[in-house]
């Protein structure tokens, strides 16, 4: 965690002391209403509140330090005091400043010793290093469900508790974080605050951003071990190393199938439920995955991001390309 910056308390709250992290952790507070806890859950309770006595009094998030918690107040009110001084960039954490400053020197100082990837900050190294290991630190305490990153255990404890609090007040998505939900209002607003900058491409997503510029540089630093595959994003790596360890780690609760991917089991999923999330808002028409509901607005857009690299023929899908 980065260490906070001049913080003002009266930006956040007069009560300081009275608010917990923020958020969308996966360290909630329990909710009035529930089962009266055991004695064991109540020691759980009473040592995560002496480790832990930092509270936000708007989403419950607690931090076991000051500053944490003054992070956190920041995805509630906005607040980034951590100013680029070569462009409008601004971030609620230093760590981030850190890393977007690396785009202006193009500094990166932390190296792979496997693939020769290369990054600004440590904390990605670290990250990377497992797409090369595979070492799953992050454990579900409720199944036997392992992950390399702590965003993705959150992510897959929503399976467990069904806590999504952000919704999309246009098609009724909910989402675990923040950020995902602002990531999902894109495909609403259509804006794309990634741009490249070695040609007019945009992307509402920065992973996409990253892919298109590997075309520019023919950078690709991540490397299959096996066979020698080489992508632009991490996600495609461990996505493709599941061709070689038959790894299914993506399971349906109501039947006995399982899946590589997480997009095949939401497909799946919807013909239990019928649900399907994504709508548009131009002719109402509903899709069981985002990316599904992003091809459908081309047809409105007539956006087409597949170029032919040969002639000037574009395409709206890839397959066509």
């Amino acid at each position: 965690m980065a260490e906070g910056g001049n913080w003002s308390p009266t930006a956040v709250s007069q009560d300081f002391h009275d608010l917990s992290p923020t958020g969308v952790s996966c360290d909630r507070v329990a909710s009035e209403g529930k089962e009266q806890p055991t004695a064991s859950t109540t020691s759980q309770l009473e040592t995560q509140t002496s480790d832990k006595p930092y509270i936000c009094g708007q989403c419950g998030y607690r931090a076991a330090k000051k500053s944490h918690l003054a992070e956190h107040m920041r995805t509630h009110t906005g607040e980034k005091p951590y100013k680029c001084d070569q462009c409008d960039y601004s971030a609620s954490k230093k760590c981030n400043l850190d890393y977007h400053s690396a785009k202006h020197t193009g500094d990166k100082l932390y190296m792979c010793g496997e693939c020769g990837y290369r990054t600004a900050r440590k904390p990605d190294l670290m990250k990377h290093m497992r797409s090369h290991t595979g070492e799953k630190p992050y454990k579900c305490d409720q199944c036997d469900y392992s992950a390399a990153r702590k965003s993705t255990l959150c992510q897959h404890k929503a399976s467990h508790t069904g806590d999504k609090p952000y919704m999309c007040g246009q098609c009724g998505y909910r989402a675990v974080y923040k950020s995902y939900l602002s990531q999902h209002m894109r495909i609403h607003t259509g804006e794309k605050p990634y741009k490249c900058d070695q040609c007019d491409y945009s992307a509402a997503h920065k992973s996409n951003l990253d892919k298109h510029l590997s075309k520019h540089t023919g950078d690709k630093p991540y490397m299959c071990g096996e066979c020698g595959y080489r992508t632009a994003r991490r996600s495609d790596l461990s996505r493709h190393m599941r061709t070689h360890t038959g790894e299914r780690n993506y399971k349906c609760d109501q039947c006995d199938y399982s899946a590589a991917h997480k997009v095949s089991l939401v497909n799946h999923q919807a013909k239990h439920t019928g649900d399907k999330p994504y709508m548009c808002g131009e002719c109402g028409y509903r899709a069981t995955l985002k990316y599904t509901l992003t091809r459908h607005m081309r047809t409105h857009t007539g956006e087409k991001p597949y170029k032919c690299n040969q002639c000037d023929y574009s395409a709206a899908k890839k397959y066509q390309l």
